[in-house]
């Protein structure tokens, strides 16, 4: 069903009215001296499960920068919104997004306990935690957190001991603890082996299907779960195509969009590339 645009600007679709969580139009980004973003509109509403598919240098990073507050758009050129707020920072909206980055998890001491690797969540911190204090509310937050990314067996493990892929769940369950309305995983599987990466997705599967909207930004369309409606396919800042999984993930426009010729299949719902 086409969904239909309420005054505030949420979309209703069916009975389902959801708002806003990051609005572009038409915006000019700028990254040192390269012009990243030029024209640029992109929506994603609370609740949906997305996929932003692109090579290296599509703007991915760019792009979730730019979610960060790390990069603007050019003043006068467009708007950017997100929550509906032209003006923020991902610390005031911790509560709100859970952000999931490779880089995060090289920001943690090995001696570092891992379960309160999962309460610098609820300050927004990083490194030992020694010198916080949590409360038994806190606690029970970061259980739940970590029941839901099946790491709760793990918490009395030190954060040096743990594999790369178990790193990364306790760092979802990071992103977890306050319940955020959008979680967003930039390259979720990055240096991890099979058995980690998929453990990780199962995490994440589990995830949407409770109703967690997630935006997951990767350049491999393998680590796309069935789970995800919509892709967002980019190639030089700008979006090639913008739909339903199954219309967006075909040959052709993968072809054009990795400079290569691709065939594309399918099992269980996960889309299988190889070159054609």
């Amino acid at each position: 069903m086409e969904a239909n645009r309420t005054r505030n600007g949420s979309q209703a679709e069916g009975n389902v009215v959801r708002e806003p969580v990051l609005e572009l139009e038409n915006v000019t980004v700028w990254r040192g001296d390269n012009k990243v973003f030029e024209d640029l509109s992109l929506r994603v509403d609370a609740g949906e499960r997305v996929a932003i598919l692109g090579p290296n240098g599509a703007g991915k990073s760019s792009l979730l920068a730019l979610i960060s507050g790390d990069i603007h758009p050019v003043a006068g050129q467009g708007c950017s919104r997100l929550f509906g707020e032209e003006y923020w920072s991902l610390y005031d909206l911790r509560e709100r997004i859970g952000l999931v980055t490779p880089e995060q998890r090289s920001l943690f001491e090995e001696e570092e306990l891992a379960s309160d690797v999962v309460l610098t969540g609820l300050q927004g911190t990083y490194g030992i935690t020694r010198v916080q204090s949590f409360t038994s509310a806190d606690k029970r937050k970061a259980w739940k957190a970590m029941k839901a990314a099946g790491v709760h067996e793990l918490m009395w493990r030190n954060y040096g001991e743990l594999s790369s892929g178990e790193r990364c769940r306790f760092l979802l369950a990071r992103a977890l603890v306050h319940g955020p309305e959008m979680l967003i995983f930039d390259e979720p599987t990055t240096s991890l082996d099979l058995p980690g990466a998929w453990k990780l997705i199962e995490a994440v599967r589990g995830l949407m299907r409770e109703g967690t909207g997630v935006m997951l930004v990767t350049h491999d369309v393998r680590e796309i779960p069935p789970e995800v409606d919509r892709v967002i396919l980019m190639k030089k800042g700008r979006i090639l195509a913008d739909g339903k999984k199954h219309r967006v993930l075909t040959g052709p426009r993968l072809s054009e969009c990795y400079g290569m010729a691709i065939k594309v299949g399918w099992h269980a719902g996960f889309c299988e590339a190889r070159p054609g």
